[in-house]
């Protein structure tokens, strides 16, 4: 019915468009229809209960299925290469569900240092507050990865590239790591998205994506999915998905839809623009340091050229500071900028820039506990790092933007 078994020989374009859809059968629209019924005619024998539910059941409820979100779950599950996805309504509902779905008080989980703010919030203090012992590690090291293992370890989570430094995991590497003692992987793949990494065919059991960003596209729809195997994630679907309640609105999930058609033409353009964005950074007097994994300056662009066949358009960079504080360049941004918006979020048709102030996430968000790991941070954000999301305008018109802003 979504076209889950797709030609092989399909690309990524076709799947964008055609994965998950199907003419309407009563009045044969070519769009596929918006069902914002929150409940469905069913027959006398279905279950009340989830626990008598399955995943082949026709829709009963949408906080248990719902047409529309099953056909954006088929379409993320063609272009991702996953037997199956479950839709949330944010990115941070997908990853708190994963988290809370595997890991029980007495187990343990290895974590990035560096990841999403919310994610790292969550496991500095509400999961292990479940009696559930959390390692923070910086995972591009797998040796650090190694080293965090333990018995009880059944979770391994990175995020590859991570928010906000940029920084690479080897999924593949860190895969072998985890499943060594029997962990799971986990990989938010939010920044690379499927155009650039796909993790499950390089080892990973799951795969987190914030659909608000790259996959939805245009800034105006919360959601997220978990993707994997199709045995995982009916028991993640039942436990937590619909139990949990953290249901995808249909309304939403047709938004998705509509800007995943257009995906893998958006993020050609999205790396394009970054190149050309990044490159005129590293020649501007008041940019210190740039870092991009399709740069070469990239420290880790071997593995970048080997796991990413996109870069995406995320860039973040430090300011010179001999003739004033970042703060003061982040104000003057956000009153000179006219093309890019200073603002939060990332992924969109329009350009956003952010400044991140070091030492403020570092005492909210990322809490170090090693030399190590601090000095990972102060390489790639020093004081503190503008994170500059390159969106679908014309690449001239966002460096004259930069240009006429940066400039004193």
């Amino acid at each position: 019915m979504y076209k889950t078994n797709l030609p092989r020989h399909w690309g990524e374009q076709t799947k964008a468009v055609h994965a998950g859809e199907f003419p309407d059968p009563v009045t044969n629209a070519s769009s596929p229809n918006l069902v914002m019924s929150t409940t469905f005619v069913v027959d006398a024998d279905t279950t009340f209960s989830v626990e008598g539910f399955e995943e082949s059941n026709a829709c009963v409820y949408t906080r248990w299925g719902n047409p529309t979100i099953h056909q954006l779950e088929a379409k993320l599950s063609a272009l991702e290469e996953a037997e199956t996805a479950v839709a949330f309504a944010s990115g941070m509902g997908a990853a708190s569900a994963l988290l809370f779905h595997l890991l029980k008080a007495g187990d343990h989980a290895v974590v990035s240092d560096v990841a999403y703010a919310a994610l790292s919030e969550i496991t500095n203090e509400m999961i292990p507050a479940l009696g559930v012992a959390i390692t923070k590690v910086n995972t591009s090291d797998p040796e650090a990865v190694r080293a965090a293992l333990r018995p009880n370890t059944k979770l391994v989570y990175i995020e590859t590239p991570c928010n906000p430094l940029l920084r690479l995991t080897d999924i593949a590497l860190t895969a072998d790591i985890a499943h060594s003692v029997g962990a799971r992987l986990a990989v938010d793949s939010t920044f690379a998205t499927p155009a650039a990494t796909k993790p499950l065919q390089l080892g990973a059991d799951f795969v987190i994506h914030s659909l608000t960003k790259y996959l939805g596209g245009h800034g105006d729809a919360l959601g997220g999915a978990v993707l994997g195997s199709r045995a995982d994630l009916a028991l993640l679907r039942k436990q937590t998905a619909i139990r949990l309640g953290g249901t995808l609105s249909p309304f939403n999930a047709w938004l998705i839809l509509r800007g995943l058609a257009t995906f893998p033409i958006r993020m050609r353009v999205h790396e394009d623009n970054a190149l050309k964005v990044a490159a005129w950074l590293e020649t501007c007097p008041e940019v210190k340091r740039v870092i991009y994994p399709g740069l070469p300056s990239h420290p880790q662009y071997e593995l970048a050229k080997r796991q990413m066949r996109n870069t995406s358009g995320m860039i973040t960079f430090q300011t010179n500071t001999d003739r004033e504080t970042p703060q003061e360049t982040a104000r003057r941004l956000a009153q000179k900028l006219q093309v890019i918006h200073y603002a939060v979020s990332l992924g969109h048709h329009r350009s956003l820039i952010f400044y991140l102030d070091s030492k403020a996430v570092l005492q909210t968000s990322f809490k170090l506990s090693t030399p190590e790991q601090s000095a990972s941070w102060d390489a790639f954000a020093g004081q503190g790092i503008f994170r500059l999301s390159v969106g679908l305008e014309d690449a001239d018109d966002l460096i004259a933007d930069l240009e006429q802003a940066l400039s004193k």
